[in-house]
């Protein structure tokens, strides 16, 4: 739902951009990712009290969900449109 009614910025320089500029509402990262990407979306996500759900699948997996052929680490939501997707943060 996020990806056909709200705006996300994928990947993880994108992701961390984003946290910097405080736009992201939730981030999401891969299970499998790499940990020092890991370490640094926690950093600025910690910083600009973003919260952070981790993806149980594989990187290849969260890119197969978003209709990508490549595989994603990370994912910036930055309108969460129709979805009720911070819900998964929130409990």
């Amino acid at each position: 739902m996020v990806i056909r009614t709200g705006k996300l910025e994928i990947g993880s320089q994108s992701t961390i951009k984003t946290l910097k500029h405080g736009k992201s509402k939730m981030v999401v990262i891969a299970s499998n990712a790499d940990p020092s990407v890991k370490k640094d979306i926690e950093y600025y996500a910690k910083l600009s009290q973003t919260p952070i759900y981790v993806f149980q699948g594989t990187s290849v997996e969260l890119g197969t969900l978003l209709g990508k052929p490549f595989p994603i680490q990370a994912l910036s939501i930055i309108d969460v449109g129709d979805s009720k997707i911070l819900e998964l943060v929130e409990t």
